[in-house]
């Protein structure tokens, strides 16, 4: 019977001292489970944020319905620069847009038929390079706006303000028709296509 008692005694006190160790593990999981989502949530409200692309404006370096990531402190420490590709707020129409960055504050934009110049000094595009061939090939032009033009006659760059278009030339929306874009507006660079997962690459910028 003592023996009965001694071991029921055992038992509870087995659990009694259990029990703390459960808990501590348990807030441990809790606090744990707090980080985490406090890592999330400064990576992707903070940090970075995903990006869908809609239509072709970018083609043929991005696709619609892709992904992209989108770094947006990199413009805290410093301005954007030529030829990187950004996201960006347009207010008028509240949507974001994706487009290249062509000049910044102080340029001088010129853009006839599929001559760049910035500043007077003719500029080479190597990641549309292609695709104006092609369009050559056939006897056609890859752009079909000139800059500047009837609706934004201003060629240069005020300062605070970034000139942009879309890769496919003759099929953009872009500064050419919106003007100028405030850095102000600029949600961050587009660093890297994420989906589909067969895309998935580090964004070009040259």
């Amino acid at each position: 019977m003592e023996n009965g008692k001694h071991l029921t005694n055992s038992v509870s006190e087995a659990l009694h001292e259990k029990q703390p160790r459960v808990k501590h593990e348990m807030m441990d999981w809790l606090k744990a489970i707090v980080v985490a989502i406090v890592l999330v949530f400064i990576i992707r409200w903070l940090l970075f944020a995903p990006f869908i692309v809609e239509g072709a404006s970018m083609e043929p370096n991005f696709k619609t319905d892709e992904r992209v990531v989108v770094n947006k402190m990199i413009y805290d420490f410093r301005d954007p620069k030529p030829s990187e590709v950004v996201v960006f707020h347009v207010r008028k129409e509240q949507k974001d847009f994706i487009k290249r960055v062509i000049g910044v504050a102080g340029d001088t934009i010129q853009y006839q038929g599929d001559q760049l110049y910035v500043n007077g000094k003719k500029v080479e595009e190597p990641y549309i390079q292609r695709a104006i061939q092609d369009a050559h090939a056939k006897g056609e032009l890859y752009n079909n706006v000139d800059f500047p033009n009837g609706t934004i006659t201003e060629s240069k760059v005020p300062e605070g303000y970034i000139f942009v278009m879309g890769d496919h030339r003759n099929n953009s929306r872009d500064s050419r028709a919106i003007g100028f874009v405030s850095i102000k507006d600029i949600v961050g660079r587009a660093d890297v296509v994420f989906w589909p997962i067969d895309n998935a690459q580090w964004v070009k910028h040259k």
